[in-house]
């Protein structure tokens, strides 16, 4: 996600917060919504779909998730499984994919055409998962096709990164410095992402709510905090309340209506 600088965290930190009558912490900026997989939860719309991306820019969603896989002939793929149709896609090229139809009829998209369609939707981050490989070999090689065609459609500033890979974080981080890169495993501290370069902490909901504490932490560490995938009203507040910087959910309609909504100060 977006890096914070280091030297404003502070003042972040003291001034970001204030306290409410029943001495909870509540954020005096706003957070921002991710859909989850594009907004496909919608008539007409599929998740990894082109019809997913064009939803989440069209209610204002921050940014629109998305996974992308690697075919064996180094084709970079927006879907979700490491199967389609029962094939894996490391192991199997392009050419077996091809022409393979989402729930809403879209042809599957490939990576380049997903870029393509964002730029017409500058305002809106391109979330990028760059899903696990069963060899650290080919997360590299994923790494290298995915950032070089991110490069080349003129993508690089509208592109966010996120990985469960440790690996992948560290590849995307050694290939650019200056990269937003979020690790979503939870195994990590803020001091252990901080120190390897990693811009982003995104956590799973059930953890987050458990050490709530390792948002404080990571602001401290002027790193950006992200959870998945909140669902509920309840656990949105929940974050919103702790002040994470975002809500990756499949329900970005409610997160935004509760994200947006007034605040008695």
């Amino acid at each position: 996600m977006i890096k914070r600088p280091i030297y404003i965290t502070a003042l972040i930190v003291t001034l970001g917060f204030f306290l409410c009558a029943n001495g909870q912490e509540t954020p005096l900026y706003q957070t921002q919504v991710i859909a989850h997989r594009g907004y496909w939860d919608t008539e007409g719309s599929a998740q990894n779909s082109i019809a997913s991306l064009r939803n989440a820019a069209r209610i204002g969603c921050y940014g629109t998730e998305f996974d992308v896989h690697l075919t064996s002939d180094g084709v970079a793929i927006v879907t979700h499984d490491d199967k389609i149709g029962g094939r894996v896609i490391c192991k199997n090229p392009y050419s077996v994919f091809e022409g393979h139809k989402l729930s809403n009829g879209e042809t599957l998209p490939t990576l380049k055409q997903y870029l393509e369609e964002g730029s017409n939707y500058p305002d809106l981050k391109l979330i990028l998962e760059i899903k696990s490989a069963t060899t650290a070999k080919h997360e590299t090689r994923s790494v290298e096709v995915i950032m070089d065609l991110v490069e080349q459609t003129g993508m690089r500033s509208q592109v966010e990164y996120i990985a469960f890979s440790y690996h992948v974080c560290k590849e995307l981080v050694a290939r650019d410095p200056s990269a937003s890169v979020a690790y979503l495993n939870g195994d990590k501290t803020p001091q252990e992402l901080s120190r390897d370069g990693i811009s982003g902490l995104d956590y799973n909901i059930r953890l987050i709510k458990k050490s709530p504490g390792i948002l404080t932490d990571a602001r401290e560490l002027g790193l950006t905090t992200n959870s998945w995938t909140v669902n509920s009203e309840d656990d949105m507040r929940f974050v919103i309340r702790h002040g994470i910087d975002y809500i990756t959910t499949d329900k970005p309609e409610l997160a935004l209506s509760l994200v947006t909504e007034p605040t008695d100060r």
